[in-house]
């Protein structure tokens, strides 16, 4: 695959469900305003990952206008356990260079699964995407997105209940055909 079909479909996910269905209902300003930084990271070896991980807060950092990166790992954490180790050693990584209360990841993988719920479960879906993916997100425009939403502790509740009633087929296909050409 080559690096920008990864970055087009990923693209292809965050308009087509993320922002579509409302999964996050932050997605939508960040899409209207450009803001979003996709990024494909070709390393496979985890030192690697995160000192690309680094190198894009850094990147963060000095570019205020971008709101958030999408780090997008096309190989090399297809296993979801493999990729667990990872955001790990990730949220490891934010701690040892200060950037912890600066910036948080959310993660989604093809494969997620929550704790507890059988891999075949709608609910998953909520947190799958085309690849293994690292969300970085800037901590003090999460707490201004949160303080201006109503009850945003039933975010996840809301997106499971949906996940449920349009079944894992629905989600199956979705994230088919944002890979589609």
């Amino acid at each position: 695959m080559e690096h920008h079909e990864c970055l087009a479909h990923t693209e292809k996910w965050v308009v087509d469900v993320i922002m579509k269905y409302n999964i996050c209902p932050f997605a939508r300003r960040e899409v209207e305003r450009a803001s979003i930084r996709y990024v494909a990271i070709e390393q496979t070896k985890v030192k690697a990952v995160l000192k690309a991980l680094a190198t894009e807060c850094q990147y963060l950092d000095d570019h205020p206008e971008t709101e958030t990166t999408l780090f997008i790992l096309p190989r090399g954490f297809e296993g979801f356990y493999a990729y667990l180790d990872l955001v790990d050693d990730a949220t490891d990584l934010l701690v040892e260079h200060d950037y912890e209360g600066v910036y948080q990841l959310a993660t989604f993988h093809p494969d997620y699964c929550f704790e507890g719920e059988p891999q075949d479960s709608a609910a998953n879906f909520t947190n799958r995407a085309p690849y293994p993916t690292l969300h970085i997100i800037r901590e003090a425009s999460m707490e201004i997105a949160l303080a201006n939403y109503t009850d945003p502790e039933s975010i996840p509740e809301r997106n499971i209940a949906f996940a449920e009633r349009k079944g894992s087929e629905f989600f199956v296909n979705l994230l088919q055909h944002c890979t589609k050409a």
